[in-house]
């Protein structure tokens, strides 16, 4: 397992939920990174980000460690839940806010 692998695997393993993204929370650097920041926000759920930007290895790392193409990117629990668009949909249908409580996640601002 290289470098790179290491530190996502144990990212993902260590936190609950884990944000994958261009940018911070506090500075998005790309606006589907910043559509996941606001729906976790306005959920309440603490997470653990990931500036992609600031490692190019990380960057490629993640698509390869996840097969999937593109950034965002958010687990929970160690699961590869989705990226912008599922998460949004997941959202807007009161999936993702159940699927973080099934997981044992606790969420603050769940209706």
């Amino acid at each position: 397992m290289s470098g790179i692998h290491e530190f996502i695997d144990n990212e993902i393993k260590n936190n609950d939920v884990v944000l994958f993204m261009k940018g911070t929370p506090q500075f998005p650097q790309c606006g589907f990174s910043g559509q996941v920041v606001q729906i976790l926000d306005y959920i309440g759920v603490d997470y653990k980000s990931v500036n992609v930007l600031a490692d190019s290895e990380i960057r490629q790392g993640i698509k390869d460690y996840s097969n999937w193409p593109t950034i965002p990117q958010l687990y929970i629990k160690g699961e590869f839940v989705g990226g912008c668009d599922i998460i949004r949909e997941m959202f807007q249908a009161g999936e993702l806010q159940q699927h973080l409580q099934e997981n044992g996640v606790t969420v603050r601002g769940a209706a």
